[in-house]
């Protein structure tokens, strides 16, 4: 075809067209870009203390039939990583590095939730009385706590929660930071053999194994700390709302079918349960965080 100047005619395209057509490619970019942001995995990072021996392997194993669970209750990818050490777990949250946290022991949690990059969403069932005893070769439990100063006492690693909680017991009983000799040993089940050859007077652990082995033993324990929940479900304060109510809800929801059941068996923990935002303030207090 040609018009009425003897020029090829091209068929009209109307400038919003043409700017549509354009813009075609950038607007698939970006729904494969909202495609894949919600697709992304979110990531739960497992710290399960240092006084116990456990690999790496070992920790992930136990907790990737719960991020299986999770994620299909999410409709989300969930993927797993261990911090192994006390420092990585509190670098990857003081950056919220991690969406999710498991933690034991409280002390971090307590940390990350007081600095406000982190809430506690759940706690761990039959791990919500974490009580330190002192193991004694004296059958009476200490009445004049003064005495106790300048006596010697062997705590776990100093940044365990066991530790942590020892020295809010001294604190309370007016032994300022000191007046108790204190010396470490890296795992609890090593704590006894100080006390049974007279290496240290006191030895704290909170241990059920290691405290009924003392026990059976003929030994004594003279002191006993508050309660604390020491495993504690965090998620961080980045994520929106609805996904902080879903991963909630999904955790206390575990117990309650036959997948999230196995899924805890293989944890080695039975239910996650509702936590108290008002104790663990008030714990974040006592333990000097």
């Amino acid at each position: 075809m040609q018009d009425s100047h003897g020029g090829a005619l091209r068929p009209f395209i109307s400038r919003k067209t043409r700017l549509a057509a354009a813009g075609a490619p950038v607007l698939a970019a970006l729904l494969l870009g909202s495609a894949a942001s919600s697709a992304q995995a979110l990531v739960i990072g497992v710290t399960e203390g240092v006084t116990y021996r456990a690999t790496d392997n070992e920790i992930e194993a136990k907790f990737a039939p719960i991020a299986e669970a999770l994620s299909k209750s999410l409709k989300q990818p969930v993927t797993i990583k261990v911090l192994s050490t006390y420092s990585g777990s509190r670098a990857a949250m003081q950056q919220q590095q991690v969406d999710l946290v498991f933690v034991h022991p409280a002390h971090l949690a307590f940390e990350s939730t007081k600095s406000g990059r982190y809430q506690t969403v759940a706690w761990t069932a039959g791990y919500t009385e974490y009580k330190v005893s002192f193991l004694c070769k004296d059958a009476q439990p200490i009445s004049n706590w003064k005495e106790v100063a300048g006596k010697s006492l062997v705590t776990p690693d100093p940044d365990s929660i066991t530790a942590v909680i020892t020295r809010a017991m001294l604190r309370e009983q007016g032994l300022q930071d000191g007046s108790v000799k204190l010396s470490t040993t890296r795992y609890q089940d090593a704590v006894p053999f100080y006390v049974q050859n007279g290496f240290t007077a006191y030895g704290a652990t909170a241990s059920s194994g290691v405290i009924k082995a003392w026990k059976g033993g003929g030994g004594k324990t003279c002191a006993e700390s508050r309660p604390v929940p020491i495993k504690q479900w965090l998620t961080s304060t980045k994520l929106d709302a609805a996904t902080t109510s879903a991963v909630r809800e999904a955790l206390l929801d575990l117990s309650n079918s036959d997948a999230g059941k196995r899924a805890l068996t293989v944890s080695g923990y039975s239910a996650f349960i509702a936590s108290s935002a008002e104790l663990e303030k008030s714990l974040t207090t006592w333990l000097g965080i």
